[in-house]
């Protein structure tokens, strides 16, 4: 098609791409829950969580009362099992809600003398600087939403319960709860979590409980032998260990979809509803634009067009007609998203994803119903006579 024809389109590709730039927007969205969600998912799948019994600071998947050092070894030495990592868990702002617990900002305490035994993330992959190593005090690694709200960088000094750590890393994006930890050895964190809970230092304070520092973990990661099932595992666990809670692989995946059906539901009923509207809109305008040239297109059936000459030709039109609008449409989501996640990005959040699925699917699908939409037209242009069309779009 020649540049002067699609100018004469000018406001069909507007209205196609302003109808693609809301589809596309919502399916960023879209993605971007579904990408939370499934990491989420991975991370819950790939090792079994245990805490123990009772209420207390800690937070998150393994976390609960104190799990002393002996029900870990406990734990250790039931048969299936490949490695125990003893964990702090803690809110970095206790005063925080803890509804939607993922989303929040949280300090991590790994015990590194132990491998991380979770299957889907035996490491977290760092962007910059390193990540932390056995024998390392009063250092830190952050994920990328927690470096970005907080202006963080390899190098930089973060304030924890009023003692300075190093960050000497900062995470890659993983779309999912990591970019809001922090990461810290285990010795720091329990110095941490005894800061942060009046309870746990009178507890030490009055002796009535024989506690070392060994036994101030609020859960372990456990990961299990090749050829084991892990829920198999989880309930050998909770029946050979007492005073422990065990959380099977299978249970924690369903509770977390469970509590983010709501809101996919919602996003999957915004967008379907977007893609019905947008869709007829698409149609509609294409469909409008093919009918609007009925007299141009029975001049050339007088001269001796054919029914495949001038289906060819609108069949064409159409194709960069929606091609163009699509594209366009693509780019405003695309631009509007980034520069609102780059606004957003200041406090830590990402609102949109454009995949490269997302961007296919949008442009595929645009396409396919501009070309529907130009067919249905196409058939009742060339079921007209020559003088009937040229009547009609007098």
């Amino acid at each position: 098609m020649s540049l002067r024809v699609l100018r004469g389109y000018g406001f069909t590709v507007l209205g196609i791409a302003i109808g693609v730039a809301g589809l596309v927007a919502l399916g960023a969205m879209a993605e971007r829950i579904v990408r939370f969600i499934e990491g989420g998912d991975r991370f819950v799948l790939g090792q079994i969580s245990v805490a123990g019994r009772g209420m207390g600071m800690g937070t998150g998947f393994t976390a609960g009362g104190l799990l002393p050092a002996a029900a870990i070894r406990a734990i250790g030495e039931v048969p299936g099992v490949a490695g125990v990592q003893p964990q702090v868990m803690l809110p970095l702002n206790p005063t925080t809600s803890q509804f939607m617990t993922l989303a929040q900002e949280l300090v991590l305490g790994l015990d590194l003398s132990v491998p991380t035994p979770n299957r889907h993330y035996p490491s977290l992959p760092v962007r910059g600087g390193r990540a932390l190593r056995p024998g390392d005090r009063r250092v830190a690694v952050v994920g990328a939403s927690f470096a970005a709200s907080h202006g963080l960088a390899v190098g930089g000094r973060l304030t924890l319960e009023g003692e300075p750590y190093e960050v000497v890393g900062v995470l890659e994006r993983t779309l999912t709860a990591p970019d809001r930890f922090v990461f810290v050895p285990i010795e720091d964190a329990r110095r941490q979590w005894v800061a942060k809970d009046p309870l746990l230092r009178t507890v030490l304070a009055s002796g009535a409980a024989a506690l070392t520092a060994a036994d101030l973990n609020t859960g372990a990661a456990v990961g299990w032998r090749d050829g084991e099932d892990p829920d198999a595992l989880a309930l050998r666990i909770r029946e050979r260990v007492a005073g422990v809670n065990v959380q099977l692989p299978s249970e924690l995946s369903r509770l977390l979809r469970s509590s983010t059906a709501f809101f996919s539901a919602l996003l999957v009923g915004i967008g379907v509803l977007g893609l019905a509207i947008g869709g007829l809109s698409l149609a509609n305008t294409v469909a409008a634009a093919v009918f609007e040239r009925i007299r141009d297109f029975g001049v050339k059936r007088a001269l001796g067009a054919t029914d495949l000459q001038l289906g060819r030709e609108v069949l064409g039109e159409a194709l960069a007609v929606t091609l163009s609008g699509a594209g366009a449409g693509i780019v405003l989501a695309a631009i509007l998203g980034l520069s609102i996640d780059a606004w957003a990005g200041r406090g830590g959040q990402q609102l949109f994803l454009f995949s490269p699925r997302l961007l296919l699917g949008g442009l595929g699908c645009s396409v396919l119903l501009g070309l529907a939409s130009a067919t249905w037209a196409t058939l009742r242009v060339v079921r007209l006579s020559p003088a009937e069309a040229i009547r009609r779009g007098s």
